[in-house]
This record gives structure tokens, C-alpha cells and sequence, in this order.
């Protein structure tokens, strides 16, 4: 597309604020998340991201992505900003792209993990890092001002660089030593979301001979019972395909989950663990330190400090990781959901590059990854519920309700030191997290069941 001279855009009513949450802007499409905010989004990146360079654009799958990356550019252009559209594409790629093309910024269309009726915007500053609170106000500001009263003269440009899938596809690649160890059989469920844009392909290239599930771009059924928030189909898959090991991938491939040949899950702890291990044995992870969050499993934690390591934990998100990284010098942190942050590659999660690190890690090792997993550590059984509430203000005040409260305190005086509770509102969905830890998985069900009924009651209108 050539440069263009756009009418003044017309945007909609004032965004309620705040519109970031936890891990930029998602919602319901057409309801939390419409084409006029998009626009207007747009435009004010235009404004708030450094000027002279492009600006990238990414999108998942979603029936939705190509309305909203329209918006967008029509934004970029009416600011007068040169624009790249990257296709489909993982998260992880525009993140990456933009510190190593020197771009000004990035723009991911997608919800991650959420149903096909959601979508989301994510924002990266030049860096390819996430918005920092500050640069988030900047841009709250612009979007709670009025329409814009008009445009750059001469518009912006437009242009489609999908070839520069290739040139993240590489630096993954780059990352990986060279092949050693047997030919894994390795199944990958892409979740009909954006790793299927390159995932069968990287892993070919390494050298793993691949079965893959829901393996094309399909936005009525991304994370419809699959990927990594619904690991069944893809435990079968292993088990029947006689496979070494599966992968599944959330709907923007920014984390991952592994199955090992017997079926059984491996979560982002035991990743973390193993990963951090090897890293730690060859001295490239200082002061022995990982980086983990309030959820990562007490065994893992336990384990870890047993072997003289150190552990710096933060909040549920992969910004905190990065931040509490970048604040320690931690070369290695994550979560439990599987977003993994190694600082030799990148500043957020990349579920392609765990993968393939963690594939290379089992083919080394001459050991399955089920063996590596039961010699790394005995998790703490641990259960998280769901408790859905739609009222925002309800879902965020729970801890004023004293039942619920009390509940807490009669949990944590029988579970002790071998058990914990924790309870947290999502910045992602409407819902309330309630997790329990505990030796014993009976104790673990049945204070479940105790505080997710004290949670639900708690937030019932009175």
C-alpha cells in the first residue's frame, strides 16, 4: 500500500479507564474491545511510540484479528506512521522484531488463552519490551482525550514484511546448539492459533520427526478445547503416537506445556527447574537464581533451595518476571502456566523458544522427559478453581468479605507450613482464582471445595 491521505478518523465515546489490565487490553469483542478503540488506540501509539521508525503489527487467528488490525493501521496512518504488517504470527515475534529491527514499536492482535469471541491488543515499546506503567499512562491519556481533529498531512505508509517470520524463525534456531542425541518424535497441538504459522517448521528444522493437532489458523475454534489450557487430546496423541514427548501451545504461543511419553503433564515449574538446573551446572545462571511467581508449586521451591539455589518471586504475570529479572540480573524466570523469560533471548515469555529448549534439553540428556521430570522434584498436590464473576468491583474486593477471610485463616492454620492458600482476581478474564497447596490431596479438595463455595457466596449481589 502506497502513502494515503485519510479523512479525519471517527472515533466513538471516550474509553472507560483504566483500559490496560495485566497484560495489555482484552475483552469481549464489540463490547470491552471495539474497532473505534482500536482506531483510536492506533493513533495514539502513533503519537506515544518514538517517531522516525516503523511500527509492527502482529495477529493471531481470531475472525476478529483482521478488523481490529485495519483499525489499527488506519490509526498508525492518520498519525503519519510508517506501519508493517507482519501477518500471522506468534506474539513472541513482534516483541522480538521490534528490538531487532530497530522498529519504534509493536502491536499484537490477540486474547492469548482466552475464547474465540475475546481479542486483545498488546503494546511493545521499542525495546520489545511490554508498556511500562509510565509509557501505559501516556497512552491512557491520549485515548481519554476526544477525537482526533484531524490527521498527518501527507498520512502515512503501509506495508506488508511478512518475511520477517523467517528472520524470528532464525533466531530461535540460532539459540539452539548443534543436534546431539536421538531424533525425539515430538506431538504439537497449535490450538488452531498463531503457531501454526511456524511451529512445524522450526521443529523440523531441529531435526524431530512431528505429529501435529489443530495445525491450521481457525478463529472459531482457537483454544476450544485444546492447546495449553486443555491438555487431553494431546495426552492421547502421545500415548497412541508413541511419541517422546508432546507440546501445546496457547493461542498467541507466548507460553507452552509439555506431556511426557506417558502422558503425564509437565508444567512450567518443572521446566523452570530443569531448565534452570542445566544452566545453573554450566555457570551461566548467577547467584544460582530463578525467577518464579506466588503459584510456582511448594516441592519445586523446596527442591530448588536444596540444591543451594536462590528464588526471587513476584506477582502472577510474566512483566513481573521480567521486571524482577531485570532488577536482580536473573538470567532465568517464569511461571507455572508456562511463560518462560530467558534473558539470552528475549524480555517476555516465548512458548516456540521453551519448547524447542526444552527438546533439546530431553535429546541431550539420553533420558526421557518423564524420568528428568521425577528425578527434578516431587510437586505438592495443588488445586486451582475458577470462580466466575462478571462485576469487576465484586471480583476485585474479595478480600472485604469476612466469611471468606475467616475461611482463609481456619485453611492455613491446618495446612501449616506443608500447605498454603491463594487467592487472586484475574487480569485477564472475569474470574477469581482459588488455589490450594497442601501434602495431602485430600486436604487439597476438600478446602477447594470450602473456600470456592465461601468465594462464590462472597460475591453474590446481597
Amino acid at each position: 500500500m502506497g502513502n494515503l491521505l485519510l479523512a479525519e478518523p471517527a472515533l466513538a465515546v471516550e474509553p472507560p479507564a483504566p483500559v490496560f489490565g495485566t497484560d495489555g487490553i482484552r475483552g469481549r469483542v464489540g463490547v470491552e474491545l471495539t474497532p473505534s478503540l482500536a482506531l483510536q488506540l492506533g493513533y495514539s501509539c502513533g503519537h506515544v511510540l518514538n517517531q522516525g521508525r516503523p511500527v509492527l503489527l502482529g495477529r493471531d487467528s481470531r475472525k476478529s484479528s483482521p478488523m481490529f488490525l485495519a483499525a489499527l493501521q488506519t490509526g498508525l496512518l492518520a498519525a503519519g506512521r510508517e506501519v508493517w504488517d507482519l501477518g500471522l504470527c506468534p506474539t513472541p515475534t513482534v516483541a522480538w522484531l521490534t528490538r531487532h529491527q530497530q522498529a519504534a514499536g509493536g502491536l499484537m492482535i490477540s486474547a492469548s488463552h482466552n475464547p474465540p469471541a475475546d481479542n486483545g491488543i498488546k503494546v511493545f515499546d521499542q525495546d520489545g519490551c511490554k508498556l511500562s506503567l509510565c509509557r501505559q499512562r501516556d497512552l491512557e491519556q491520549w485515548l481519554k482525550r476526544s477525537a482526533p481533529r484531524g490527521c498527518h498531512a501527507g498520512g502515512g505508509s503501509s506495508h506488508q514484511r511478512h518475511d520477517l517470520l523467517k528472520v524470528y524463525e532464525q533466531g530461535l534456531l540460532d539459540q539452539l546448539e548443534p543436534e546431539e542425541g536421538r531424533r525425539l518424535r515430538v506431538v504439537l497441538d497449535l490450538c488452531w492459533g498463531a503457531a501454526t504459522a511456524c511451529a512445524v517448521g522450526l521443529f523440523e528444522r531441529f531435526g524431530a520427526e512431528v505429529t501435529v493437532l489443530h495445525g491450521q489458523p481457525d478463529g472459531n475454534q482457537i483454544n476450544v478445547g485444546c492447546g495449553s489450557t486443555a491438555l487431553g487430546l494431546l495426552q492421547q496423541a502421545v500415548v497412541e503416537q508413541e511419541a517422546d514427548l508432546g507440546i501445546a501451545f496457547d493461542g498467541d504461543a507466548d507460553r507452552c506445556l509439555a506431556v511426557d511419553h506417558r502422558g503425564q503433564p509437565v508444567n512450567g515449574d518443572h521446566i523452570l527447574y530443569l531448565w534452570g538446573g542445566l544452566l545453573d551446572d554450566c555457570g551461566r545462571l548467577p547467584e544460582h537464581r530463578l525467577v518464579i511467581t506466588q503459584m510456582a508449586n511448594l516441592g519445586f521451591r523446596r527442591a530448588w533451595m536444596e540444591r543451594g539455589g536462590v528464588m526471587e518471586e513476584t506477582p502472577v504475570g510474566d512483566q513481573h518476571v521480567h521486571d524482577a529479572m531485570q532488577r536482580t540480573g536473573a538470567a532465568l524466570g517464569g511461571e507455572q502456566s508456562g511463560h518462560v523469560l530467558w534473558s539470552q533471548h528475549h524480555s517476555i515469555g516465548d512458548g516456540l523458544m521453551t519448547a524447542l529448549q526444552l527438546t533439546q534439553l530431553t535429546a541431550k540428556s539420553g533420558h526421557s522427559l518423564a524420568a528428568l521430570a521425577e528425578k527434578s522434584f516431587y510437586p505438592y498436590p495443588q488445586k486451582l478453581t475458577n470462580v466466575r464473576i462478571t462485576d469487576q468491583q465484586r471480583r476485585e474486593e474479595w478480600r472485604r468479605n469476612s466469611r471468606l477471610r475467616d475461611g482463609i485463616a481456619a485453611a492455613e492454620a491446618v495446612l501449616g507450613q506443608d500447605g498454603r492458600v491463594f487467592i487472586r482476581a484475574s487480569g485477564t478474564e472475569p474470574l477469581l482464582r482459588v488455589m490450594v497447596e497442601a501434602r495431602e490431596a485430600e486436604m487439597v479438595e476438600d478446602w477447594s471445595q470450602r473456600l470456592s463455595s465461601l468465594a462464590t457466596a462472597a460475591v453474590q449481589p446481597s
